[in-house]
């Protein structure tokens, strides 16, 4: 009996990618832990039609861009192919890069419930993602991320834009928004996490 011949069309792109110079080392040299006083954390700006990722490494007070992007899906697409896509990028993202810990940004709902709850799917998938990984997970509010990275909680765009291109000496703004969002939430998470000082002590528990 003859197999059944199945036909499969990869889909499209659905990516951006920008890896920062500076962080562009072979990814033998990238640390999985905080050995050697470093760490790797993914940041996630979910969103359904837009998710944000960024990668940034810890040494001590010093931070230093990997890479970020930004997964896009289209509005004429299923939303359960929408979340496949996002889940499948995330674990992409994460077996490449190799981070270690995870913040994301808490849904934040406003006056738009309907927004909040197709981001609040895209944030769950992309939970699901870092769990499989079993990576430490941070969950911040918008508020506290713009507390920690400018200094004010009702920081614009611009303005997380410029302070996450100062924090992380990279040659130009960080775009789009939700990667720039995304590199956000990792400095606010090694900023109140205590970054490489709590993974250490956490391993030293746990050993």
């Amino acid at each position: 009996m003859r197999a059944a011949t199945v036909n499969f069309t990869p889909p499209r792109p659905c990516a951006t990618l920008n890896v920062c110079s500076i962080g562009a080392h072979s990814r033998r040299d990238w640390p999985t832990t905080s050995d050697g006083g470093r760490v790797i954390i993914l940041g996630i700006d979910p969103g359904l039609a837009n998710t944000g990722w960024g990668v940034v490494e810890q040494t001590g007070s010093s931070f230093r861009c990997i890479a970020y992007g930004c997964i896009t899906t289209r509005a004429d697409e299923r939303t359960p192919e929408r979340l496949a896509t996002i889940h499948g990028e995330i674990v992409s993202v994460i077996g490449r890069y190799t981070p270690s810990q995870c913040a994301i940004e808490n849904v934040y709902f406003a006056n738009n419930a309907k927004s909040a709850f197709a981001t609040g799917q895209a944030r769950g998938v992309a939970l699901l993602a870092t769990a499989g990984a079993e990576l430490e997970l941070g969950e911040y509010s918008p508020v506290q991320i713009k507390s920690t990275v400018t200094g004010s909680g009702t920081a614009d765009k611009k303005q997380i834009q410029y302070m996450v291109r100062t924090i992380l000496s990279l040659p130009h703004d960080p775009k789009p928004d939700h990667a720039a969002d995304a590199l956000a939430a990792a400095i606010c998470h090694a900023n109140m996490c205590g970054g490489v000082a709590a993974a250490a002590a956490r391993a030293e528990a746990a050993s």
